[in-house]
């Protein structure tokens, strides 16, 4: 093959017909081989050709039905999130983590919650 191009799209549906048929064709002469066999009381044997003639169209069907398949792997990439760059305040020249022990400041409206008390936002417990 000259290039790595993927066949045409009638060329990949001819080649999964041909498959079909081919495949089709073997269930039929799975069939006549079990009807003989029957007919000359082969008796467990005839099973053989029957499986397959039972067997054979699903798989001709999910080949036929596979679709056009990608021929190598080159196609193919990681999935990498388009992510939007993470916030930098004013004043600070590194995105990362603020260094440990320092205070974050809360906006003044905010209450600060104590889990440890009942009520959960360190406000006494109130009993009806």
């Amino acid at each position: 093959m000259v290039t790595e191009a993927r066949p045409s799209k009638s060329d990949d549906i001819a080649s999964r017909q041909r498959r079909y048929l081919i495949m089709m064709g073997i269930r039929a002469l799975c069939f006549v081989v079990a009807i003989v066999l029957f007919v000359n009381h082969a008796g467990w044997l005839t099973a053989i050709p029957a499986g397959g003639a039972i067997a054979i169209p699903y798989f001709a069907v999910v080949f036929a039905n596979g679709g056009r398949e990608p021929t190598g792997t080159s196609g193919f990439r990681p999935y990498e999130p388009n992510l939007p760059a993470p916030y930098v305040p004013p004043g600070q020249t590194s995105a990362g983590p603020p260094p440990t022990g320092a205070a974050t400041p809360q906006p003044p409206n905010e209450r600060r919650t104590d889990p440890g008390t009942p009520g959960g936002n360190g406000a006494p417990p109130h009993n009806t």
